[in-house]
């Protein structure tokens, strides 16, 4: 179970029962079995349950709430807190160094790294200084051409030498970001050709790329290369999804390193700086609305997507907003997770692209009546009709219907226990947990 369902539902199972002292018990326990089968390391956990367990019986809940909804205010305040400080990328000119080992995802990371700063308005290059590797430059080269960003090597020479002539570039451009070497394992050579590279390049912030999936390790990787270069940050990568990364994030934090960035998925896009109040949230399974409006802006159906959350429930045409919404920005279950809507079946999330614009094709066939009223919809003859008008067989028409009846009524089952969240936004000065 990953780390976010197993907090939720640990969470859940206060719902409904008396909150003493034995309940309080009984849910430390449970935090502790989720924490430590996500690889989080167990002096931490006993540490964070025994805060959370003094604070959920010593403090007086506030004005409003009730026992369960202040003792998931603590286990959220208290996630937060340990998380630390939010990152706030420098927007301006600045050389940036990027190191890691092999399989981590340190070249990928550059080049989402690079669309990062251009789009926010910054002329990037990525420098390719990878001389181990084979087809790294190559690699490197063709996520420039992705990301629509200068490209920077040398076909011979070492990689001081590549470092050396690329820290010329910062006169010509914004953001300068070099991928360095790598090695199957931190030794005194990488150790050295990092020093050498970052004397004469000169960086003005230094990031190390780790996987999501090596857990505790990360933080001992922290520590190596914090010991070569001054790190300014982690970039976590794989962390696609709420429950991944508990062990690498916590070990990260414990090392005494900060969680820069993460990466989210296989696109370029999929890369954000990290927010530890919008993680927790997420975890928890509070709404992300801030988060969910940002990342679909560019996204005509934008405001259908606000109000089927403000709702509780789904339309065809808000559904068809979520589908347009994934072809752009990902994962459709990154979009309902923002919404805080977790957990949806697999055999939905785990739709292709191609299912998926087979739905897009039903909903376009499809009345405006019938998009703004889903019960006609389970009438045989509309689903008939719907199919020949799309192209598509009745039984990809019926499954459609099917996966929109069970996202709706996870919809309005979350809608039925905002009471919790809405007492909860009154202390948060009217937000919500990660919405702002």
């Amino acid at each position: 179970m990953d780390l976010g369902k197993g907090l939720r539902q640990a969470l859940a199972k206060l719902s409904g029962r008396y909150v003493d002292e034995d309940a309080i018990d009984a849910l430390v326990k449970d935090l502790q079995r989720v924490l430590i089968s996500n690889d989080v390391n167990v002096r931490f956990v006993l540490h964070w349950t025994k805060t959370v367990k003094q604070r959920a019986l010593s403090e007086k809940p506030l004005p409003g709430i009730s026992l369960r909804e202040h003792v998931v205010k603590v286990v959220y305040e208290e996630l937060e807190k340990f998380m630390g400080a939010g990152f706030a990328p420098t927007l301006g000119k600045q050389r940036i160094l990027l190191c890691g080992l092999f399989g981590a995802g340190k070249t990928t990371s550059a080049g989402k790294l690079a669309r990062f700063y251009a789009s926010k308005g910054l002329k990037v290059v990525l420098v390719g200084a990878d001389v181990h590797r084979p087809a790294a430059k190559k690699q490197l080269q063709q996520l420039s051409e992705q990301a629509h960003v200068g490209f920077f090597t040398l076909e011979s020479g070492d990689a001081v030498a590549i470092a050396r002539d690329a820290r010329r570039l910062s006169d010509a451009c914004d953001v300068v970001i070099l991928d360095s070497a790598g090695r199957s394992g931190f030794d005194a050579e990488l150790a050295e050709e990092l020093k050498d590279v970052a004397r004469v390049f000169e960086p003005d912030h230094a990031f190390l790329v780790v996987s999501a999936d090596l857990g505790q390790v990360a933080g001992k990787q922290a520590q190596q290369f914090s010991g070569t270069v001054k790190l300014d940050g982690v970039i976590i990568t794989k962390m696609d999804g709420s429950g991944k990364g508990g062990g690498a994030l916590t070990s990260v934090v414990e090392s005494q390193s900060r969680i820069a960035f993460v990466g989210t998925g296989e696109k370029l896009s999929d890369f954000k700086a990290f927010d530890p109040k919008a993680y927790a949230s997420t975890l928890l399974g509070f709404p992300n609305l801030s988060e969910l409006l940002e990342t679909v802006k560019s996204v005509s159906e934008e405001e259908k997507l606000e109000k089927a959350w403000e709702s509780g429930k789904l339309d065809y045409e808000s559904f068809l907003a979520q589908l347009r919404a994934f072809r752009k920005m990902g994962p459709l279950k990154n979009v309902m997770q923002m919404m805080g809507v977790n957990d949806l079946p697999e055999e939905f999330v785990g739709k292709s692209e191609e299912k998926l614009k087979s739905f897009e094709s039903a909903v376009l066939s499809m009345t405006p009546a019938e998009r703004k009223d889903p019960a006609l919809m389970k009438q045989a003859s509309r689903q008939h009709r719907v199919s020949k008008g799309s192209g598509l067989k009745e039984s990809d028409v019926r499954e459609l219907v099917q996966q929109f009846e069970k996202t709706n009524k996870m919809l309005k089952d979350v809608k039925k226990n905002r009471g919790m969240l809405s007492q909860l936004s009154k202390q948060f000065k009217g937000k919500l947990p990660g919405m702002g």
